[in-house]
């Protein structure tokens, strides 16, 4: 006889050795939270017009929007797998499931622009309880050759997931379903939030967590606070006139960030268990590997804001265009991740970091000399769609094996660690690249030249890509095989607390 409790309705697990028979119904449920955090991370970039209309927001507005999601996603990530460490990963995950699926609520009732930077914060917040539990439930519920497949699923679900959030967020604002406009990019997340939870609650075996695990609740307030005060003149400068303040809170934040490498030593030398392991940062290619991960996708994810911005408010797209817009850039990652992937990683080794970029920039510079052709009467996605696209095959190339070759700077016992604060790092980039790259856009735009804005992003491009690729020669010859970058051998590991690499779009 199976045994339940009053919410717990999952099945006991007693000491049996057979495989847990309601496991691929975990896998499924760990996928669709990850779309979910997928969905949200890039489906309001098309939302800014009609967000403009309703709430009145503006170009700050939008950037915070959009951006804050990430900041407070990757600034909690490292605490949440500490979390689900010491509580129990499945109570950690429903937790935040509830948690995303209500805020996401909360986001779509939202009367004022302010309001609803403040929900984001709050669902990005909740994401970095959710994801983090993932890798380790299904490493707790498979095994072996099994479990090598699941992993072997989240790439390509993971860059559907990419592909789908534009596109779908601009099919339901252009169709204005029930007249909820923008609204409905957040409410989308209740059924699926729902019958996800409803799954989870049901299906996933209780496995209690680790009290003797510590949360360095110190560490975790100096890295939120040093990401605000990091993201906040890069989103309010430029509007702003970039007064002492904004210059004032970046040297505070640099100042954090060594504060919590410092705090973090000292955690450690007392036989407190800190969020990062000293030793991380003392590796000089782990440390050039963060700076090239968030540098890269800056990059990536503030070119593709700008992107769907120049469509719709430059071009007047709408939203259902503007979404179809990010296609060939999704598809184009699609095909260099596959590509990266199946073999060439393997082949060239770091060389794939190389070629990337490389590509990157004959794209951008193919984009370039499209957007100088466009003629302002009669614009369609096929005019910039070949730039677009091979910018996104370079981009794929170096997404399907950075992380590979940044952890293979660390050791076996510090894969954990390691790959959860590589997650964390990707998402806060983002996040600065939102910020950074909309200031440069919107410098240009409020004058009326979107084309130029466009120039200008492209050109920070360049720069940001010149410095990851001078980065990419300090980096490892060979990657990381991809289940050890889960930490599936040895099977003594470290627990994993771990996220798994997003795609840049």
């Amino acid at each position: 006889m199976e045994v339940f409790d009053v919410f717990d309705l999952s099945p006991a697990v007693g000491g049996t050795t057979e495989p847990y028979r309601w496991r691929w119904l975990i896998l499924a449920v760990m996928l669709v939270a990850e779309i979910m955090d997928l969905l949200d991370a890039s489906i309001v970039n098309v939302a800014g017009p009609d967000l403009g209309k309703s709430l009145g927001a503006g170009s700050v507005g939008l950037q915070w929007v959009i951006g804050g999601y990430a900041l407070t996603l990757g600034a909690g990530l490292v605490l949440g797998g500490r979390l689900g460490d010491r509580y129990g990963r499945r109570r950690m995950f429903l937790i935040g499931l509830v948690a995303f699926t209500a805020s996401s609520l909360l986001c779509a009732t939202a009367p004022t622009i302010e309001v609803l930077i403040a929900f984001r914060l709050l669902q990005g917040a909740a994401g970095a309880m959710l994801l983090p539990q993932g890798l380790g439930l299904l490493r707790e519920n498979f095994s072996g050759p099994e479990l090598t497949k699941v992993f072997a699923v989240f790439g390509p679900v993971l860059g559907l997931g990419g592909i789908i959030g534009p596109v779908l967020g601009g099919f339901l604002i252009e169709g204005d379903f029930f007249g909820l406009g923008w609204r409905s990019v957040f409410l989308v997340n209740l059924p699926i939030g729902i019958a996800a939870l409803l799954v989870a609650a049901t299906f996933v075996p209780k496995k209690a967590g680790d009290r003797t695990v510590r949360v360095d609740r110190t560490g975790a307030a100096l890295v939120a606070a040093s990401c605000a005060l990091l993201v906040l003149p890069l989103n309010q400068g430029q509007q702003a006139g970039w007064p002492l303040w904004t210059w004032l809170s970046m040297a505070a934040s640099v100042i954090g960030f060594a504060l919590f490498a410092l705090q973090q030593r000292r955690t450690d030398a007392a036989g407190r268990e800190p969020l990062v392991k000293p030793g991380l940062l003392r590796k000089p290619a782990f440390t050039l590997g963060l700076a090239g991960i968030a540098l890269f996708f800056g990059g990536l994810i503030g070119t593709q804001l700008v992107l769907t911005l120049f469509l719709q408010i430059g071009r007047h797209f709408t939203a259902g265009d503007a979404g179809l817009g990010n296609l060939p850039l999704a598809v184009g990652t699609a095909i260099g991740g596959a590509v990266s992937g199946a073999f060439l990683a393997d082949r060239i080794g770091r060389k794939v970091l190389q070629v990337g970029p490389v590509v990157q920039l004959a794209g951008a510079a193919l984009l370039w000399f499209e957007l100088n052709g466009l003629d302002a009467g009669s614009v369609s996605l096929w005019d910039i769609a070949p730039g677009v696209a091979v910018a996104g095959i370079g981009a794929g190339l170096v997404i399907a094996a950075l992380f590979s070759f940044v952890l293979a700077a660390v050791g076996d016992d510090e894969i954990g660690s390691a790959s959860g604060v590589l997650s964390a790092v990707q998402a806060v980039g983002g996040s600065i690249g939102v910020a950074a790259f909309g200031s440069v856009f919107f410098a240009r735009a409020r004058t009326g030249d979107f084309t130029g804005g466009f120039h200008r992003a492209l050109i920070v491009q360049a720069c940001l890509l010149l410095v990851f690729l001078a980065i990419t020669f300090l980096l490892p010859g060979r990657g990381r095989p991809e289940q050890e970058q889960h930490g599936l051998t040895p099977p003594d590991r470290e627990p994993c607390a771990t996220t798994a690499p997003r795609p840049g779009v």
